[in-house]
């Protein structure tokens, strides 16, 4: 449990699920892994201090058996599809989109994403699972139809899940700053996103989803997340769930 005076709102939130004899679910993924590097290894060890199971995000364009080997090992590390190479395909002031969008052709895109799926499969084996991540978030609407067919089990962005032709998972806390400082948000914003999530989660279902990007990371987002899973850390409110056992619950 920590002791920074601001997660209690957060404690006590979780307490309120307890006592009604509910358990959220909490889930990690953090995107754009490549290869082995020493702000992987901090992630890695800081989710398994507090037995946080972490879905990789993983670019297969950029990604080899170095990152496989690494992970073999790793029981609670999952690796899912980042879209192909990350490449923004977007022309002119149309934000940045990797898969579709009016510059690219639907049949080039789910090529592209079969292809990743392949060999993502092949070389992490039984860390795989079938999730999509689409760079930047964005996809267009037009390709979902055509994810199941490939392979793919649910897809992943980020916000309130809306009806698609897919099992959505989405993430729902940003820890980085994209439009300000690039590092770390606030950690009292982030408190308070969380416990309007869980908040939400209540009345409404659906699990807690925290985004993270472990290579650019400062200190700021590596002390909200250690405060983060010590506030969950065997609390009867919460748990920190895989996307596999997610995706089992139904």
């Amino acid at each position: 449990m920590t002791n920074d005076d601001r997660w209690a709102p957060l404690v006590a939130e979780l307490d309120r699920w307890q006592a009604a004899g509910r358990v959220v679910t909490f889930w990690l993924r953090d995107d754009d892994a490549i290869e082995p590097t020493a702000a992987l290894e901090q992630l890695l060890e800081s989710t398994r201090r507090y037995q946080v199971p972490v879905t990789l995000a993983v670019i297969p364009a950029g990604t080899g058996p170095a990152l496989a080997r690494r992970l073999m090992d790793v029981s609670h590390a999952a690796v899912a599809v980042h879209g192909w190479a990350h490449a923004n395909h977007a022309t002119g002031d149309r934000k940045k989109q990797e898969l579709g969008g009016p510059d690219r052709q639907p049949e080039a895109v789910i090529a592209e994403l079969a292809t990743g799926y392949r060999l993502l499969a092949d070389l992490f084996g039984h860390r795989f699972i079938p999730l999509l991540v689409p760079p930047w978030n964005r996809i267009d609407a037009g390709l979902l139809p055509s994810l199941g067919a490939i392979g793919f089990a649910a897809l992943s962005v980020y916000g309130v899940e809306k009806p698609a032709p897919i099992r959505m998972l989405n993430t729902h806390v940003d820890v980085m700053d994209w439009h300000g400082t690039r590092g770390g948000r606030d950690h009292a914003v982030l408190i308070a996103e969380v416990l309007g999530r869980l908040r939400h989660v209540f009345d409404h279902g659906g699990t807690v989803g925290v985004l993270t990007h472990h290579l650019v990371h400062d200190r700021t987002v590596w002390s909200f997340l250690d405060q983060l899973f010590c506030a969950t850390y065997g609390h009867p409110g919460c748990r920190w769930a895989s996307v596999e056992d997610i995706l089992a619950d139904g």
